[in-house]
């Protein structure tokens, strides 16, 4: 694999940590800036919100840029954002530097997936962006607890200024190890819209939001569940993530490996994994070693559907597919918020931590009765898409475009 899919790949580390480390950083963030725990909470709900918004919006703001030159520019915004969050006189200030650095986060695994699938043959498309994503799954073994420690010893601001670091790095890898000639630049705005127009697009990303987001509809609420329900010490927490965190490096690398040979197969396979796992979740989170064996599980269905769903969101909007490719991760989010929020319902309607899991599987029960349902679509659209021509004495198929519903000139 080329070595610039390691500038990518440390730059998804860094994203992924900025975003899961204040987790455990809340209590003294709050105690710094003197506001309550509540309150500092809104540095993960506003990152979420601007990851959403942002997707998009630095995506066709950076149309007449070329991809490499917007990877770089995005580094540098998330280097500006982390130390901006690390230096912080006042919490209005510091949430500023979080929406700051979730600006970038959409956009950068939205293009760089593109540019990682750009610099390997076609077979190793999803190969490539699950190495990519890899420093995301990383990031939640190894960046996470890193950054908790460092603020146990130095206090929360130096793990910004470390995440700052992995910026520079990333960024001083995008610049001196990404070819610029295959970083082409994005289509133009206009026909980034385009594709939208294919359902296909759409329907991938539904996909995106109840697949994933089923994830989060149990993990959110992890640690009450494993200390109420489970009996964990609170302690064991850090571990437990850990676990979750290896989970989604396995699965991560194995689908990738798969779906280059197989991707809706693939998908079905992950989803319906997923699917039953967080429906057994239900009864194993009573027993502790069952419970982590099925949290590792978690981790590994449910990133094993990350490859699948970033490739058919690229492949349906093959001639345009910057904006649907950063958009796809604004999808992510959005499930994750989604899930997390219909988590919290079941939770105030006092059906129990476990109840979350059954909201995760009967979302990844959706999502795969959408998969199920696009590829249907897909194969009549193709057997329709084809119009026969000619006279008495020749006959040629030609096919139709999904999009426009025009015949493709040959």
């Amino acid at each position: 694999m080329p070595l610039a899919l390691l500038a990518l790949a440390i730059g998804a580390f860094g994203i992924g940590t900025t975003e899961f480390a204040v987790m455990g950083l809340l209590p003294d963030m709050a105690e710094s800036f003197g506001v309550s725990i509540p309150l500092a909470g809104y540095a993960t709900t506003l990152y979420a919100m601007g990851v959403v918004a942002g997707a998009p919006l630095m995506t066709a703001l950076g149309t007449r840029f070329t991809r490499k030159q917007m990877l770089t520019l995005l580094m540098g915004l998330f280097i500006v954002g982390n130390l901006l969050t690390g230096l912080a006189p006042g919490f209005g200030l510091m949430l500023v530097g979080r929406i700051v650095a979730a600006f970038t986060h959409g956009a950068f695994f939205g293009i760089g997936a593109l540019v990682a699938a750009d610099l390997v043959a076609p077979d190793k498309r999803a190969t490539a962006i699950s190495l990519m994503f890899s420093g995301l799954t990383v990031a939640n073994v190894v960046g996470v607890p890193a950054g908790t420690l460092l603020a146990q010893q130095f206090g929360w601001r130096v793990t910004f200024y470390a995440i700052a670091g992995l910026g520079v790095l990333a960024l001083l890898g995008v610049v001196l190890l990404l070819p610029a000639q295959r970083a082409k630049a994005a289509a133009r705005l206009g026909s980034e819209l385009a594709v939208f127009r294919n359902p296909q697009v759409g329907l991938a990303m539904l996909m995106t939001i109840l697949g994933f987001g089923g994830v989060f509809a149990a993990v959110t609420y992890l640690a009450s569940m494993m200390t109420e329900v489970t009996g964990f010490a609170p302690s064991s927490v850090i571990w437990l993530t850990a676990v979750f965190g290896l989970g989604m490096v396995g699965g991560n690398l194995v689908s990738g490996r798969f779906t280059d040979r197989a991707m809706m197969p693939m998908l079905y396979v992950a989803l319906t994994g997923l699917a039953l796992v967080l429906a057994a979740f239900v009864f194993t989170a009573h027993n502790k070693a069952a419970a982590t064996v099925t949290i590792a599980l978690i981790g590994f269905f449910g990133f094993a559907t990350v490859p699948p769903l970033q490739k058919r969101v690229m492949d349906q909007a093959a001639a345009a597919p910057t904006l649907a490719s950063a958009g796809n991760i604004a999808a992510f989010n959005f499930g994750n918020a989604l899930a997390a929020w219909l988590g919290g319902l079941v939770i105030s309607a006092r059906l129990g931590y476990t109840a979350t899991n059954w909201v995760g599987a009967l979302m990844t029960v959706a999502a795969l009765g959408v998969a199920v349902f696009a590829s249907a679509l897909e194969r009549r659209a193709t057997r329709r898409g084809r119009v026969v021509t000619g006279g008495s004495a020749a006959v040629t198929e030609q096919p139709i475009s999904p999009v426009t519903e025009q015949p493709v000139a040959h």
